[in-house]
């Protein structure tokens, strides 16, 4: 796999029951990074995909990806499109190919065949989950989410097959019960999680590879015995406030590689797809602990970015029991 970023968009409207949509909230898992930030054609997709194609105007002429629920032949089925908050649910899906069929065979991708990720549309609930699938092509976990509103899943794999693209498909969620909107958190460089302490350097541009160095410490001390998890020292995920684009960010370097040292500092190069506010969520593991720090940094001139608010304490899972 490259290292570097891949940048997948995903569709806006959930189900009016919500009413207004915001954006996500809350994890990632790790990765490595290059000394020079230069684009980056992730996990094997194209380059015009992967930073959305753009026309002489300078405007995307096609989705960077994932606004839709079906790509390349490829098409998320969603069997839990409700679930009820507070509530522990089983949720089923299965991917499916041109001809309907599930589909049963993946590449493996950061010790995985699939990764789920599923967040809520104000960007301050977020999962990353590592569903079962079953020998008839079905996957399924149990969730628990917090908060009534609307999420987004988001299913990341690449299908087994010479040649094959990796893909994410996106598809709607609604929980059901008392729903109270909330907004997304001020930007901040510095996150505090279980106890650790993230500071971010660096800018997300819009358009333009730039590097995100991500240092962590506790109590004061940089921590500098980071664990490998899911084949890297960090794994970032950020998503665009409104519609969910969704950028799968991986590190420069990796654990093994003779340069890559294990901590304090994960080093990143993302692009961003466009102006906008972003969730940024870096999940690490120390002392065989999964944490997750989040920011909210805003690309470019951010025209229309939502109000700012305290910032909150994202709420995680990554589907292991951590």
């Amino acid at each position: 796999m490259h290292t570097g970023l891949r940048i997948t968009a995903f569709a806006a409207a959930l189900a009016a029951t919500f009413g207004t949509a915001y954006g996500v909230g809350r994890g990632v898992d790790p990765v490595v990074a290059e000394s020079e930030p230069a684009p980056h054609d992730e996990h094997g997709g194209s380059t015009a995909r992967q930073h959305g194609d753009k026309s002489q105007e300078g405007q995307e002429r096609t989705p960077p990806g994932g606004l839709q629920i079906s790509e390349g032949g490829y098409t998320l089925d969603l069997a839990t499109p409700r679930v009820t908050a507070g509530r522990s649910t089983e949720l089923r899906f299965t991917v499916r190919d041109a001809n309907g069929d599930a589909v049963t065979a993946y590449q493996r991708e950061h010790d995985k065949e699939l990764h789920l990720v599923l967040a809520s549309r104000d960007l301050v609930t977020y999962r990353h989950l590592h569903p079962t699938r079953a020998a008839d092509g079905t996957w399924s976990t149990p969730v628990d989410l917090p908060a009534a509103g609307g999420y987004r899943v988001f299913a990341d794999f690449t299908p087994a097959g010479k040649g094959a693209e990796n893909l994410t498909l996106g598809a709607d969620l609604a929980a059901s019960g008392r729903y109270r909107p909330a907004r997304l958190p001020a930007p901040d460089a510095t996150a505090r999680t279980d106890g650790y302490e993230v500071e971010l350097a660096g800018a997300l541009h819009p358009g333009k590879a730039s590097e995100l160095k991500l240092k962590v410490s506790r109590d004061g001390e940089p921590v500098n015995d980071l664990q490998p998890y899911l084949g890297a020292y960090g794994h970032l995920v950020a998503l665009r406030s409104g519609d969910l684009a969704y950028l799968h960010v991986h590190p420069n370097g990796e654990p093994g590689d003779g340069t890559t040292a294990p901590g304090p500092e994960v080093s990143f190069t993302a692009t961003a797809p466009s102006d906008g506010t972003y969730r940024l969520f870096l999940d690490f593991r120390h002392r065989g602990e999964v944490h997750t720090a989040a920011f909210t940094v805003r690309a470019g001139s951010a025209p229309g970015a939502q109000e700012s608010a305290p910032a909150a304490t994202p709420e995680h899972t990554d589907g292991h029991g951590h």
